[in-house]
């Protein structure tokens, strides 16, 4: 089953762009922070948003064509992933007199370069340059990502290589510019694995307010419910937009990329009957998985567009019971970190003020701050 079967059977509302029950929609595209996808032509700009956030299989993307206008995508599916892609044709001149740059980089949150890195990238690494240059000028709070593409069938040190020269080389043409203040990320990023998923994980992360309190909600869980890793994922583009603080392992990251696919894929088989309007994949939903090595992947659906996917040894699933109460807490604690969220939303609809919301939440009639270090009382050990 390909992705445009899963999409096709999938019931419609789970897409991007519907609203949560009980989450009315009260942003505007000017309030949603917005990715720029800049690069030259053919370096995979277009083919990274088309596998990332509609699905599309690798192998299609071969037949797209060139972009030669802003194509914009809005991201949006009411929960903590919601923002705007704005795809740049790769003949852009930013010193041309109709390019916006005031409106263009203004409302911009982070801005992602791409380079083909199987391709000459002295061009690019020249483009990047003048792209962050003018960037920086009108917004310094742009956060900058650069995705060192196509990576695929090429060998680790030829990876590692090019990655140090790239690095090496941008950030010198910064410092010889005067601009050794800005920060730039760098990621070796693919279309056919699960790297460009992991990349724009963090990218995405970086965008989100509220992500000290997930993080800091995830190790007081896996703490207390004997789990070595935990994800927090938007379903529908397998973005994590939260993880705990151990270390991520790539294969890790895969085997729970892995499991929703096969979720999803088995609840369009059989989740659904005839033409029912009822949910494959809702908030009752959950999976369980065990390796050949006494692992177990677990997966419990925290709303119709966030799941929860832990790993963890067969020994300590013993403990199910724990495990499951723990995760109603966190659930809960996510619900409330959504309500703070939407007042603010509101607030920032009805004052138009850019201001960002503390991420701060409320448990058990007292509050947390996702930096205090404080467990939530409710979580059983």
């Amino acid at each position: 089953m390909n992705y445009e079967e899963v999409e096709e059977r999938y019931p419609k509302e789970f897409t991007y762009g519907e609203e949560f029950e009980g989450e009315p929609s009260v942003g505007s595209r000017e309030q949603k922070p917005r990715i720029l996808l800049m690069g030259l032509r053919r370096s995979g700009k277009s083919s990274i948003q088309k596998v990332v956030f509609h699905k599309m299989s690798p192998n299609e993307t071969l037949f797209l064509e060139s972009t030669n206008k802003i194509v914009k995508d809005d991201i949006n599916n009411s929960s903590f992933v919601q923002f705007q892609i704005w795809d740049f044709p790769g003949q852009i001149d930013f010193f041309e007199p109709t390019f916006d740059s005031d409106m263009i980089f203004g409302g911009c949150g982070a801005l992602v370069f791409v380079i083909d890195a199987q391709d000459d990238y002295l061009e690019a690494l020249t483009k990047l340059n003048q792209t962050v240059t003018k960037a920086y000028k009108v917004n310094p709070r742009i956060k900058f990502e650069v995705f060192i593409h196509k990576v695929d069938g090429v060998s680790d040190d030829f990876k590692m290589e090019s990655q140090r020269d790239i690095h090496q080389r941008a950030t010198d043409d910064l410092a010889d510019a005067g601009l050794d203040q800005i920060l730039l990320s760098f990621h070796l990023t693919s279309i056919y694995d699960h790297s460009i998923f992991e990349a724009f994980s963090k990218v995405v992360q970086k965008l989100i307010p509220q992500l000290p309190t997930l993080e800091n909600l995830l190790n007081i869980l896996i703490s207390n419910s004997g789990i070595e890793k935990a994800f927090l994922f938007d379903v529908v583009s397998k973005i994590y937009i939260a993880t705990d603080a151990s270390p991520v392992d790539m294969q890790s990251y895969e085997l729970c990329c892995d499991m929703i696919d096969v979720v999803i894929d088995l609840s369009c088989i059989y989740g659904l009957q005839g033409n029912s309007d009822i949910a494959a994949f809702d908030n009752q939903s959950s999976s369980l998985i065990k390796l050949n090595n006494s692992t177990i992947l677990y997966l419990r659906e925290v709303n119709k567009f966030l799941a929860l996917v832990c790993i963890l040894r067969e020994d300590n699933f013993s403990r199910q019971g724990v495990i499951d109460y723990n995760f109603l807490c966190f659930r809960e604690a996510i619900e409330r970190v959504f309500e703070l969220r939407l007042k603010h939303q509101k607030s920032l609809h009805m004052a138009h003020d850019d201001d960002f919301l503390d991420p701060t939440i409320v448990t058990n009639g007292r509050q947390m701050n996702a930096s205090d270090g404080e467990s939530v009382d409710v979580i059983v050990t």
